[in-house]
């Protein structure tokens, strides 16, 4: 099940796993559901922050990227 949504970006989150660049991501949505998501740097714009407009590609029910709206 693929798609896509549009949503506001309320958290960004910058990590490192093992070295590698990783991102916690908290998503608004116009519905009022919320969602988090961990995703590789490469997944999202380098500059993401809190209040940006974005869709969220979702696979399986996941987020799997986001890029700005």
């Amino acid at each position: 099940m693929l798609g896509e949504r549009e949503g506001i970006v309320r958290e960004v989150r910058a990590l490192q796993i093992h070295g590698s660049p990783y991102v916690d991501v908290t998503v608004a949505y116009p519905d009022g559901v919320l969602e988090t998501a961990r995703l590789g740097g490469e997944s999202i714009p380098g500059d993401l922050q809190a209040g940006e407009r974005v869709m969220v590609n979702r696979a399986v029910n996941m987020i799997v990227s986001i890029r700005r709206a």
